[in-house]
Order: structure tokens, then sequence, then C-alpha cells
């Protein structure tokens, strides 16, 4: 049984995102059929139904360069907009790259989505991992410790421009001066600001988050090793003084303390035993080649941390299949499995689950109509037995038969 972690927010339900598939080969690195397209046609029809399926939040990969199996991308700001565009209520996530961008001209872009869509854009702030994307573009590549300096600035920036009147602020990396935006972001109830993800294993990558970002993003991790990602996290929260419920000194109402959001991959069958096996045939059939390089590629996030704990460090060939390490979080199995299994998160203190799929269309729409109203009577049940109520007023609810339609067409 797991205990009810201090950070766990029972009365709150959960919130469901998945990978935008914007680039190819799917999200696992195999030869086994996957029934999912890059293209924007098939995004904007998943992103429609993931709308409708109770998924709250679409995540955007960023990739410039060709590896592990995703020889074409789309860009991830761009095919965003377009997203946010086609949808009524789905939070589109840019993923970017600090030292591609300069915030203050990302700032802008995303004020501008975010008049066009409403208030639902958001952005998750990747340090960089893939060296060859910097070095070939002739950019700076940072050591890893030092990518964290200027993403943390970064943030800054972000933030500071988003919510301040001749904003200024000097530092390593990235100097503003008295600048001010307009207009400003859109003003949506309970929130500050557009919504900042920000992702890492590492220990340099858990300060960050606890100083600065909203939201804390991980790889797959098992219960055991995510406990140790959020008490990293909310040990630098408390050091920077964020407050009882960890808001900033500096922005009262504009951050609580960091939610978290965990990776998982999603094989959800009639029984275990199929999952299980479905899971073999993804591994038997990995594009070794690929994967092998993939490996490489990584060694310049996890392996080159001076404590050994970045992302991908502990990662094993099985877990490289999957290049977020979704299947360590073990979200496999039925419907009823995998709905426990989620809840467990819950109770440790996980918000979010950013989710992949082999058949992204249906696969999404089968978690919408077969797991999350299994998931919402856990989270209630749950929620009474430790004296609370779970507030679904304003979470997004499943629509079968709007779903099915959009499926089959």
């Amino acid at each position: 049984m797991t205990d009810i972690s201090n950070v766990a927010r029972l009365s709150e339900p959960l919130k469901f995102a998945y990978w935008v598939p914007n680039v190819s080969g799917g999200l696992v690195v195999s030869t086994i059929e996957q029934r999912t397209g890059w293209d924007f046609d098939y995004n904007k029809k998943l992103a429609r139904i993931a709308e409708n399926s109770g998924f709250e939040y679409a995540l955007t990969q960023t990739r410039y360069a060709a590896s592990y199996g995703a020889d074409k991308q789309h860009e991830a700001t761009s095919f965003s907009l377009a997203l946010l565009a086609a949808t009524e209520r789905l939070k589109v996530i840019s993923a970017v790259h600090p030292g591609m961008w300069h915030p203050g001209v990302l700032a802008k872009y995303i004020i501008t989505a975010d008049h066009i869509s409403n208030g639902r854009a958001a952005v998750n702030i990747v340090s960089g991992w893939l060296k060859d994307e910097f070095t070939n573009f002739g950019l700076e590549w940072l050591e890893h410790d030092e990518r964290y300096v200027r993403t943390e600035e970064f943030i800054k920036v972000l933030r500071g421009l988003w919510t301040e009147q001749e904003f200024s602020q000097s530092g390593k990396y990235y100097n503003i001066n008295n600048f001010t935006l307009n207009p400003a972001p859109v003003d949506v109830p309970g929130r500050a600001h557009p919504e900042i993800f920000f992702g890492g294993n590492s220990t340099a990558a858990q300060a960050t988050a606890g100083r600065v970002a909203d939201w804390y993003f991980s790889n797959g991790k098992d219960l055991e090793g995510f406990k140790e990602n959020i008490a990293g996290v909310v040990a630098a929260s408390g050091e920077a003084n964020r407050g009882a419920d960890g808001a900033l000194p500096s922005l009262p109402s504009a951050l609580s303390s960091p939610r978290f959001g965990l990776n998982g991959f999603v094989i959800a069958r009639d029984s275990e035993r199929e999952a299980r096996d479905t899971l073999r045939e993804i591994v038997a059939k990995a594009h070794k080649p690929a994967v092998e390089g993939f490996r490489a590629a990584v060694q310049e996030a996890g392996a080159s941390t001076k404590d050994g704990k970045g992302m991908w460090a502990d990662s094993s060939f099985e877990d490289l299949v999957q290049y977020n390490d979704g299947f360590k979080t073990q979200l496999i199995g039925t419907p009823e499995q995998i709905a426990e299994r989620i809840v467990a998160y819950k109770k440790i203190g996980v918000n979010l689950f950013l989710t992949g799929y082999l058949h992204f269309q249906e696969e999404v729409a089968a978690f919408g109509q077969d797991i999350l109203p299994i998931v919402r009577e856990l989270e209630a049940d749950l929620a009474r037995k430790h004296g609370t109520e779970l507030d679904l007023s304003g979470t997004p609810a499943a629509s079968a038969g709007t779903t099915s339609k959009l499926v089959d067409a």
C-alpha cells in the first residue's frame, strides 16, 4: 500500500496529456506496427479526439535533426500554434531549447499564441541533450550543469516579461533593459501567465524546477524513483522561499509549488498477459542500431552529470526503446490495473501524466472511455477516505459519442 505524500493534492483531479507525434517513427524505436502519423492532418484529428476524451494538454516535441528513427520532424512552436487554432479547449505545450531561442522573442511569440487560443498556450523548457543539434548549427554547447544555469535565467526572463512592465534582468546569459511587452498574456482565472513546464532528472534539473518552474516533468520512473525526484524538487522549492503553498515571494499568487508530471507509455489490453506480450513484441522488434545510437547521444545527458543521476543515466536497452523511459512507469495491463497504478502515483504527489501510445488516435480515445472513468472513481474514493472531496468542476470529461465519431471519421 502506498502512503500518502504531504505534497499529494487529493481534492484535485489528475490531469492527462499526450505526446504530440510531430516527428516520424512513432513513440517507440521499433519496427512493430504503429498506426500513428506525424503529419498535421493526423495530428489535428488526434487533438480533437484528445480534448473530447478528457485530456487537458498536448506536448509537441522539439527536434531539428534526424535521430533514433525520427527521420522527419515538424517544428514545435509553429505546430503547436496550428493545433491551438484547430481545437477549442486543449492546452498545447511547445517544447523549446534555450540557446536556440532568445527568451524575449519566445515570450512575444507565446503571447500571440495565447491570444489566438484564448489563453491555452504553454511552454516546456528543455535545456538540451542532443549535442549535434547545437554544434552543427554553430551554437555553443554548454557543460551539463551550466545548461541549467542558462535555463533558469531563461525562465526568469519569460516570467518577468509576462508579468511586469519595464522589466529588467542582468544575468550571465541574458540582459533585459526596461522592456515591456504589450499586450500581456490573456488574463485566465487561476493562471498568472502561460504555464512553464520544465523537465530533467538530474540534481541540477530538480533544483532549477524547485526554484522557478510551474511544472516539473520527469521521464518514466517507478514509484520509489519518482519519490526521490519529488523530494529533490520540494527541497529546492523550500530553499527558494516559495511560501507555505510554494508561491514565489515576487509573485504572490502566480506559482503554487511546482506540480509534478510523469511520462508513461500506455499499453491497455483486455488482459495483462496480452499487454505484456505487446511490450515484449515492441522490444523484440526494436531497431537496434537506432536505439544504440540514441544511447550514445544521451551520454551528454545523464552520464555527463557529476552524480550520475541525470536523464537516462540508469536506462536499460529495453527502457530506451521508448525514448522517454515510458515503460518504467508500468502503465501496462488491463484498464483497471492501469487506473490503480495511476492513482498509486497520485498518492506520492503526481499531478499529471504525459502519455504515449502505439496507435495514438484509437488508444487516446480508449483511454478516455475505458481508463479515465475508473481513475475518477478511485480518486473520489481516495479523497473521501482522507476527509475531502474530489473537485471535478472545470475538469474536462470524456464525450464518448463525439470521440467515437471522430475516431471513425
